[in-house]
């Protein structure tokens, strides 16, 4: 069974963090295996306290991990302090295996969760990662990005990794579509799914991210990892369990189950 570990912080509601992506793994047959990196007490309502790790401590968590497995891939969500991104940056710049950056510090609503000086740090991350998943904020926050705009393009078709631009809402063929896009230097590659009106949300970029992970560690090209991911969180969020008073989680279990259905 392929190990895959996840670099994240804890969502006490299950919906999001480490918890969404060791469901994730567990979803597409891989072994999950977490490095946590901050405490969070939230709820499908919002966070209402976090506590950081020692950056020590995250080194430990992942020191442990590989010396004793095999490790096949590699997820990195929060890290929330730029003592913890340059620790993992030292974790994992001489490894060979897939790693999936999630670059979470700015929410869908658009409220920067980190310091300025940290989020520039991020991309210190970039050269030794196979592909980074911004939201449409996190993209203009790191390399500039404005849809539409092509000139902003310029550092994300320069960048070190590939980058997937996520949930473009955009109207084709006279439905509305949740588009990614891809960009491998100029190479573009979209990936859309029907839009769903639904308020479960909660956690879909770090299941997004854990998928692509998962399936990388499977052995699917990125772009096939990246189409399974699209699809895996849009049953996931068609067959939400409608929990919570707020923006509930997805159905990781029965968007997995669907998944090994594989095109």
């Amino acid at each position: 069974m392929k190990v895959v570990l996840t670099i994240a912080g804890s969502d006490s509601s299950g919906g999001a963090g480490i918890q969404a992506d060791l469901k994730t793994f567990e979803a597409f047959g891989v072994f999950g295996m977490s490095a946590i990196t901050v405490l969070t007490a939230q709820n499908t309502q919002g966070v209402s306290e976090i506590r950081e790790l020692d950056a020590s401590f995250v080194k430990s968590q992942i020191k442990a991990v590989f010396d004793d497995f095999d490790v096949a891939a590699i997820k990195i969500g929060m890290l929330y302090s730029n003592e913890i991104i340059d620790t993992v940056r030292e974790s994992i710049k001489d490894l060979q295996i897939p790693i999936v950056f999630d670059p979470v510090f700015i929410s869908k609503a658009g409220s920067k969760l980190l310091s300025d000086d940290a989020i520039q740090n991020m991309k210190s991350l970039l050269p030794y990662c196979t592909v980074a998943t911004p939201n449409i904020y996190e993209a203009k926050g790191l390399f500039g990005y404005e849809f539409g705009n092509s000139d902003s393009l310029s550092e994300i078709i320069n960048a070190p990794c590939g980058i997937v631009i996520k949930n473009h809402v955009l109207e084709m063929n006279l439905h509305e579509r949740s588009v990614d896009t891809l960009y491998i230097g100029r190479d573009k590659f979209v990936f859309d799914t029907p839009y769903l009106y639904k308020n479960a949300t909660h956690g879909t970029g770090c299941s997004f991210s854990s998928s692509i992970a998962a399936n990388l560690a499977l052995g699917l090209t990125l772009q096939d990892s990246i189409k399974l991911a699209k699809k895996f969180v849009y049953l996931g969020i068609k067959n939400a369990p409608n929990i919570g008073a707020g923006k509930g989680p997805i159905n990781h279990k029965i968007g997995g189950e669907i998944c090994h259905i594989k095109e």
